[in-house]
């Protein structure tokens, strides 16, 4: 075993804290406040590769594995987690799909598009009544020639209204058949594809989030992304990856918090003292750090079983359980802290700690990972 970053791991973090922090940090308040989705930024973004770490150099991507992807969206989100929810959404959701189960001319079609960051990417699974029962999901597809037409809508979808592709897994067959879903991008301007209102959220602000809608649209066959039927099973194996993302941005949350905490810890002073010298507090830093260091482990582990090929899907949830989980927890503690000024928004542990409530919700909440692991071990 190697707990050492490689030389190109190494370069890829540093290339990511550099861009955060010379284009984001300047911008996380306004950004948030106004609830700006900046598009301009995922451009340069895809100027670095930040928005194709996955994709072959030959599709225009970066050609990387889930090791380095990791690191990138842990730069970023330890910065501003909402930027870096929407590079982990347009990466693992959207683009993933498309790279892992379309065809070749479908790949070429759209993917280098979307690694480049001329396109964003967009994901569509959940309904309104259909969260983690996803095979209840009420959007149909039905078939006339050449074409599908579909009627329904979907709901909390990351880029719904800026993405310009959509990957999105409609109902085929039966309500409740895990065979009964399949997947078709969809591209902004098709007649009867619109988007809804933009979500007013608590955190993740500047991450877009809106609804999906479908009028009678016509999408061609061709657009269909595997065979009919495979959807819902393509999307169970999406996840799988995208738990990995949602740990990573669980990770530079959790890393955020703790590093503003310790730096403000040693500055405030209280009763002649810097308050990291208090008991109390310094058991709050040892448990933050080591709850980190887990996260951290268990991320990776993951992504090595990942970029192997092997089956990482009891690790991926339980990765993402966790890491989501130590995010809460740090940044809750991280206000504490704090005190009344990490009430404020003068520093940024409350943004830290508006934003890591979603890392325990958005693909697949604690609850449905629990799921996922106890089945898993359960089969023995």
């Amino acid at each position: 075993m190697n707990f050492d970053y490689s030389e190109t791991q190494t370069m890829i973090a540093e290339s990511a804290r550099d861009f955060a922090e010379k284009y984001i940090r300047p911008h996380i308040m306004e950004w948030d406040e106004s609830q700006k989705f900046p598009v301009p930024l995922f451009k340069k973004m895809g100027k670095m590769g930040f928005m194709g770490v996955l994709v072959p150099e030959e599709l225009g991507g970066s050609g990387l594995g889930y090791h380095e992807y990791i690191a990138v969206v842990e730069e970023i989100s330890k910065v501003d987690p909402s930027i870096g929810l929407s590079v982990a959404a347009h990466n693992s959701l959207c683009t993933n799909h498309i790279l892992t189960f379309g065809n070749e001319e479908q790949k070429k079609k759209w993917i280098p598009k979307l690694a480049t960051g001329e396109h964003i990417g967009a994901w569509g699974l959940t309904e309104h009544n259909t969260g983690s029962d996803a095979g209840g999901m009420n959007t149909t597809a039905v078939k006339d020639g050449d074409y599908w037409i579909v009627n329904g809508s979907k709901n909390f979808i990351t880029h719904g209204i800026s993405g310009e592709i959509a990957v999105v897994i409609v109902r085929t067959g039966n309500k409740g058949d895990s065979r009964g879903m399949t997947a078709f991008v969809f591209e902004k301007g098709m007649p009867g594809f619109t988007s809804g209102k933009k979500a007013n959220k608590l955190g993740m602000r500047a991450s877009e989030t809106a609804e999906l809608f479908f009028d009678n649209c016509r999408v061609p066959d061709a657009n269909r992304l595997g065979d009919v039927g495979q959807g819902f099973i393509q999307s169970m194996k999406i996840l799988d990856g995208g738990r990995i993302s949602i740990g990573a941005l669980s990770l530079g949350i959790a890393k955020g918090a703790y590093e503003a905490s310790l730096k403000y810890s040693k500055e405030r002073h209280q009763f002649g003292k810097a308050i990291s010298e208090f008991q109390a507090i310094a058991f709050k830093l040892a448990d933050m750090a080591t709850e980190i260091e887990a996260s951290e482990l268990l991320l990776h582990k993951a992504a090595y079983l990942k970029n192997k090929n092997r089956n990482m899907t009891t690790l991926g949830a339980m990765s993402k359980m966790y890491s989501s989980e130590v995010c809460v927890k740090v940044s809750t503690e991280a206000i504490q802290i704090h005190g009344g000024y990490g009430y404020t928004k003068d520093y940024p542990v409350e943004k830290f700690f508006r934003d890591s409530k979603l890392c325990t919700i958005g693909e697949g909440t604690t609850e449905i990972q629990k799921l996922v692991i106890s089945r898993n071990i359960l089969k023995g």
